[in-house]
């Protein structure tokens, strides 16, 4: 039997539990997030609506090793496979087939970038119109579009490739010097504009949307992963001042984001995650790649002998200081920030070793970065994302972050900003999510 059969007759499935319930459940009223990662899918259905998602229904399934190299997809059918596996678990809670998904994208080759253009206008006395907006949000996007092909060919030596924008943000607006949010009405000689940017080679898209076919998905978007995060951490506040060190810890890759007074200012990402550790622990120690991923997680466990937790330390110490000048490199590149957030947050997989968190809130890693103080490091829990209720038995942790933050790009993609919106909102309606 096909994926598509499996699919199709799952949905079948969907459908009659659905109307053995007093109300007919439409799977147009809800969405579906897919996080697919290195080790793992995670998929999470909520109920669109006024008011916070309702999460209703949670899914999980573990990768083959094969089917994800370095955060991107490496095997199409093993990865839709996968996410069917997901996919049931939370469709059999939630009691409904969510049509439309948004699935995350990372990978070192997803680049994330704040580009600034300046824009001299010809009328100065003119009021600043939405067309014009939208000329110079395009002359920006073309920009950094062209920055991150460059890029990307230089990392993969191909002239050829092609990029795709995946996300765009607003950063930051002057008016002849003078900060705004919304520059509609504005008159000024000289427009500054800041905006975050992500683009993705087109082959990573595409394997997505061929995950998408194979279910029978309608996508509604792709979204930068670590920038899902820091959408999530924002919340429903357009005008929140929130800022801080995202930082996502999958299985292939860690993924950083900066959020500064509410905008993004870009994603990095590098190829260290939670499976090299597990490579280092089962070399060191002896043990299968399964026995070893098993020790990782009950590593803190008062379980583990003091024997085997020595060994466990000395086999993870090399990783730990290579992982650590990653993120290192990672934030020098942030240099468009004369300071850096004082605050790191914390999800994914990784998250949960108890030595990253350690080496992050005790080590020196932060003193030749432009922070003004050392960071404060946290884990980000379900119950800190605002907007977002989980009204399922089964419990949420850090690792489901990601995956909440995927909701939150998507309901802004369906929804778009609101006509009435006074500040960023009406400013976003330019912008491609």
């Amino acid at each position: 039997m096909s994926i598509i059969s499996r699919g199709k007759e799952l949905a079948a499935k969907a459908k009659q539990s659905a109307s053995s319930t007093k109300h007919q459940k439409n799977p147009d009223d809800y969405l579906l997030a897919l996080d697919i990662g290195t080790e793992y899918v995670k998929a999470l259905i909520a109920k669109k609506g006024k008011g916070a998602l309702k999460v209703v229904g949670v899914g999980k399934a573990h990768e083959a090793p094969t089917n994800m190299y370095s955060g991107a997809i490496a095997d199409i059918e093993g990865v839709a496979q996968t996410c069917e596996e997901a996919l049931s678990k939370a469709e059999e809670m939630a009691g409904v087939r969510a049509n439309e998904v948004v699935i995350g994208i990372a990978g070192e080759l997803v680049k994330g970038n704040t580009v600034s253009i300046k824009y001299r206008r010809a009328d100065a006395s003119r009021p600043i119109t939405d067309a014009e907006m939208e000329k110079i949000i395009h002359q920006v996007q073309q920009k950094a579009g062209e920055r991150a092909r460059k890029e990307v060919a230089l990392e993969t030596d191909n002239e050829d490739i092609e990029v795709r924008l995946i996300n765009s943000a607003l950063v930051s607006l002057r008016i002849d010097g003078y900060k705004v949010s919304n520059p509609i009405g504005f008159k000024g000689k000289e427009v500054i504009v800041q905006i975050y940017t992500a683009f993705a080679p087109l082959v990573h898209i595409s394997a997505i949307e061929r995950v998408c076919d194979e279910l029978d998905l309608d996508l509604v978007t792709v979204a930068v992963e670590p920038f899902a995060v820091c959408r999530a951490c924002l919340g429903d506040n357009t005008e929140s001042n929130f800022s801080g060190i995202v930082m996502d810890i999958g299985g292939g890759t860690t993924d950083i984001a900066v959020v500064d007074d509410g905008g993004v200012e870009g994603t990095k990402m590098f190829s260290i995650g939670g499976r090299s550790f597990t490579r280092q622990i089962a070399q060191k120690l002896g043990l299968s790649f399964e026995e070893a991923e098993k020790l990782k997680l009950l590593a803190d466990s008062p379980k583990v002998k003091p024997e085997i937790r020595k060994k466990f330390d000395a086999a993870i110490e090399r990783n730990l200081e290579v992982w650590q000048s990653g993120v290192e490199l990672a934030i020098e590149e942030f240099d468009q920030m004369e300071t850096l957030p004082g605050q790191v947050l914390l999800c994914g997989g990784g998250a949960g070793l108890s030595a990253i968190q350690e080496i992050l809130a005790t080590g020196d890693w932060y003193k030749d970065l432009p922070f003004s103080r050392r960071p404060v490091v946290n884990i980000i829990e379900p119950d800190m994302i605002e907007g977002i209720e989980n009204m399922t038995d089964r419990e949420l942790d850090h690792t489901f972050v990601t995956a909440m933050g995927l909701l939150r790009v998507g309901m802004d993609t369906i929804a778009g900003a609101p006509e009435n919106g006074s500040l960023k909102e009406k400013l976003s309606r330019l912008l491609k999510n």
